[in-house]
């Protein structure tokens, strides 16, 4: 289990560096007006591979979580604690519509006809889903539940 805490941790810092790297590069691109090139495909593709693999850890890490674990158990009382219920519900939610936003976003991104129309879509939809994830972080001065930047194993 500590490797894939490890491995977790990794991906999360990873995302949160392609997806500021790629609303970077999908907002100079639309405002500059430049081509969407081949590195904008990858970044965009990656991006929403390396969200779909945190994806995946983080529903692992969620299910075998002894947090969630009593937070189901006690479900009446968890909902009553601010941290429990942030961890319970919250957290995952917003993480998973974070996820579905940007796989949204990649795809129509993609499919548009003209570069502008391709970095507006990729920026759109990439910022709201990186706004959703800095909400659902639990940041160290965080008043719904906290956590250290960097969680020792």
């Amino acid at each position: 289990m500590s490797f894939l805490l490890a491995l977790h941790s990794l991906v999360r810092w990873l995302l949160l560096a392609a997806l500021l790297y790629s609303v970077y590069r999908a907002y100079t691109g639309f405002k500059k007006g430049g081509s969407f090139g081949r590195l904008d495909n990858l970044l965009r593709h990656n991006t929403a591979t390396i969200a779909h693999i945190q994806l995946i850890i983080g529903f692992v890490v969620y299910f075998k979580s002894p947090i969630i674990s009593n937070f189901y158990s006690s479900f009446s009382t968890s909902v009553q604690q601010m941290e429990m219920l942030f961890f319970g519900l919250l957290h995952i939610s917003l993480m998973l519509l974070a996820i579905i936003l940007v796989t949204i976003g990649s795809a129509l991104a993609k499919r548009r006809k003209t570069d502008v129309e391709k970095f507006k879509t990729m920026f759109s939809w990439f910022l709201v889903a990186l706004i959703i994830i800095f909400l659902a972080i639990p940041w160290p001065f965080s008043p719904l539940a906290s956590r250290p930047y960097i969680k020792p194993f």
